[in-house]
């Protein structure tokens, strides 16, 4: 149940099921930006404008996203809730939502949700315009996640994804128990799995590197000749973020190099702590001439600080910019009036950025989800934030 993914942030046939309802607005704007690569081969090795200026971040809530997941969730048709929130374009303007830990409906009048409803490890929802519409394994009475359990007492949740010319490509964690207490559980492995971009069948799951510790699945990035796979090495209250490269576009289709702190070696053992702080799922993207690091504040307990760091290299080092937001949700003093909500796993959502203007999501959730989390559908989902960055130069 959610406790699991709660706990993480404290310290092979495929059916699919679609669901869809109309929503209230429409997709936002897209710009992505150009990669640069000087002649080492880097993208945006060395100096860069960002580090030199001082910034400073006004944040809006997104009302129309906001408002198209409320009433889609509270319809209780479908997906009703869920975190990681991560998204990838699909082909026809469309934007596809990706969910680890998922609730199913149905959703009582009194926004709560029965007991009984099916939880899902994995989903997604594409937001298609006016619609949204949800994507599972199974059928709708009787959903089933996208990549369901291949043993006993394990589970996958998702990570980031990319689309290619030919495969929609999705790292994927795999948590296993390690005893009776809900306490008790590990990651286990990185795998890849494969979906078709078009009907979003899943394909193939494939293995990927996991000998060093390191859950890679954090950020993907393309960045000139090269695709750039972000990792944290999660040591409870401490995170560490971390590297790894791989040539073109296919994350199975060559050997990875990790980054050293100096250098790109082949051997994961030697993939370096880039910095701390970071949050088990952050974002790292092109932003003027530089880099722009988009995570929860994971340097206190449960914080309710959205931040942004900036750096010249896609390796770092990220200086920190600005708090862009700060979540109204958390402890006794946010909205819900409990002590037990938190917020964690903000990122931004490149493709949907509108110039300097950057869409940001982060999770909410309970210290009691037992009961907090039937008791309210609205808590267990994403927020949706928009954020103008500014900036002066440094005197």
């Amino acid at each position: 149940m959610a406790i699991r993914r709660l706990i993480r942030v404290a310290v092979i046939g495929l059916g699919i099921a679609m669901v869809f309802l109309p929503s209230l607005a429409t997709a936002g704007a897209r710009d992505v930006q150009p990669d640069r690569v000087d002649k080492t081969g880097r993208p945006g090795a060395g100096r860069c404008s960002l580090t030199g200026r001082q910034w400073t971040a006004e944040a809006t809530v997104d009302v129309d996203r906001t408002n198209r997941f409320a009433a889609y969730g509270n319809s209780g048709v479908g997906w009703t809730g869920g975190d990681s929130t991560y998204s990838v374009p699909l082909r026809g303007d469309r934007t596809l939502w990706l969910f680890s830990d998922t609730f199913w409906g149905p959703v009582n009048d009194d926004l709560s949700r029965p007991r009984t409803v099916p939880f899902l490890n994995n989903s997604f929802v594409v937001e298609d315009g006016n619609q949204l519409q949800t994507v599972s394994g199974g059928t709708p009475d009787d959903p089933d996640s996208l990549v369901p359990p291949d043993e006993p007492g394990t589970w996958y949740w998702l990570g980031a994804g990319i689309r290619t010319k030919e495969s929609l490509d999705i790292m994927f964690l795999k948590y296993a128990k390690t005893g009776s207490s809900p306490w008790d559980f590990a990651w286990r492995e990185n795998t890849l799995v494969r979906f078709d971009p078009d009907t979003l069948a899943r394909r193939e799951m494939v293995s990927m590197p996991s000998a060093a510790g390191v859950q890679w699945a954090s950020w993907i990035q393309p960045l000139g000749s090269y695709t750039y796979i972000y990792g944290v090495e999660d040591l409870g209250a401490t995170k560490y973020m971390h590297v790894a490269r791989v040539a073109g576009s296919d994350l199975a289709g060559g050997p990875w190099q990790y980054w050293t702190g100096s250098g790109w070696s082949p051997d994961e053992s030697r993939s370096a702590r880039v910095m701390d702080g970071v949050a088990n799922e952050y974002s790292v993207s092109r932003f003027h001439d530089g880099y722009l690091l988009v995570t929860h504040d994971t340097h206190e307990l449960f914080s309710r600080n959205v931040v942004a760091y900036v750096a010249c290299a896609p390796t770092g080092p990220f200086t920190r910019a600005t708090t862009l937001y700060v979540t109204p949700e958390t402890g006794a003093d946010g909205t819900y009036g409990n002590p037990n909500i938190i917020t964690y796993n903000s990122h931004e959502h490149p493709d949907l950025r509108d110039d300097d203007r950057l869409l940001v999501t982060y999770n909410v959730n309970s210290l009691d989800p037992d009961n907090d989390l039937f008791d309210d559908v609205t808590i267990y989902r994403p927020r949706f934030i928009e954020v103008e960055l500014h900036s002066v130069r440094r005197p």
